[in-house]
């Protein structure tokens, strides 16, 4: 990476800082304001997608972690989803837990849980694994419909109690994004940090090669369960804030569908990449709005489009711009990223 001429690391923990200079420091600071200042900027529309932003950016995260560094690729992180979102409402509605409690409880039985569909990835991988983690899609919503109908409401809503911290209720657009944002900013610092630790290390060589890995001491058994259960504990998360945000929990909002938008997010914004996680989901959920605002007008202008517009441009948008990037752009937005700060950097000098 390079920095400003005259920059240098004169310590250890300045060579591990993620943020090394005073320059780094004070964009993060202005970031920050600007963004905790967005409530009091934007409508509740865009209100409504930062929030949807910030839930989704924490479940990528955790797919990042097992697709994009660990080479595990996943199917149902939807579904585990599901099973972080209705913990919570269990919790909340029958056990009256707390907020501050029902949410890690979730995360960590949600993680549990992947570990249970994450054991096929030690004697199968590729298409194979794909299939088995598949089967989570099809087998948790079932369950889930199915088993306690009495408790979690089978095909009907589940409505969930607002999130309190003490007095202090998240009972609107504006409150329930100061608890998602720092939530997602929290996620991605753990996962930016974790990368570079041993375990990050041992993600990333079983990626590269799992027999070298393993020949070098590397245990497979502990390092891609360990993935699996971080990539469904972040899905507990985010489904468990998906409750207290939507405040109704039905099992049609974590379908195959939306597995394939969370997979797509981390392709498009760049597999084993933690800003790629963060600029795939902006890309995507934005895209997704802008095509469901451009649909009704699309059926104004051929009417004989009218009726499928709404429902089929959207699936269309999203299988070409994987297509795209998948051909043209294959290392995602954060590799474009790199590339444009690495030219700022050294122009006019950039021979």
């Amino acid at each position: 990476m390079y920095r400003p001429c005259g920059t240098f690391d004169e310590t250890y923990i300045q060579d591990i800082a993620i943020i090394r200079t005073p320059m780094h420091w004070s964009s993060l600071i202005a970031g920050i304001i600007l963004l905790f200042s967005l409530p009091f900027l934007v409508s509740g529309k865009y209100l409504s997608l930062l929030n949807l932003i910030g839930i989704s950016i924490i479940s990528v995260h955790g797919l990042s972690i097992l697709t994009g560094y660990t080479g595990q690729i996943s199917l149902g992180q939807a579904a585990f989803m599901a099973v972080g979102a209705y913990t919570t409402g269990l919790l909340a509605v029958y056990l009256k837990f707390p907020f501050w409690l029902a949410l890690p409880c979730s995360g960590v039985i949600t993680g549990i849980t992947g570990i249970i569909f994450g054991l096929p990835s030690l004697r199968i991988k590729g298409f194979y694994l794909a299939m088995a983690t598949l089967a989570a899609q099809f087998i948790i919503p079932w369950l889930i419909v199915n088993v306690r109908p009495d408790l979690t409401g089978g095909t009907d809503t589940l409505v969930v109690p607002t999130a309190h911290i003490g007095s202090f209720a998240f009972n609107s657009q504006e409150r329930i994004f100061y608890l998602v944002v720092p939530m997602a900013i929290l996620v991605t610092f753990l996962v930016r940090s974790l990368v570079r630790t041993r375990i990050g290390r041992a993600f990333t060589a079983i990626r590269d090669n799992d027999l070298a890995a393993e020949a070098m001491g590397i245990s497979l058994f502990r390092y891609k369960l360990l993935a699996f259960f971080i990539c469904s504990f972040y899905a507990g998360i985010a489904g468990s804030l998906w409750a207290y945000w939507m405040r109704a929990i039905n099992i049609d909002y974590f379908l195959l569908s939306d597995s394939i938008w969370y997979l797509g997010m981390v392709i498009v914004g760049g597999m084993g990449s933690v800003p790629g996680a963060v600029f795939g989901t902006v890309f995507i959920r934005t895209l997704d709005l802008l095509v469901k605002n451009i649909a009704p007008w699309l059926g104004t202008v051929v009417p004989s489009l009218a009726g499928v517009a709404a429902a089929a441009l959207g699936p269309f948008v999203f299988g070409l711009i994987i297509l795209v990037f998948l051909i043209f752009e294959p290392r995602g937005l954060a590799h474009r990223w790199e590339v444009i700060k690495s030219y700022f950097r050294l122009w006019p000098f950039s021979y």
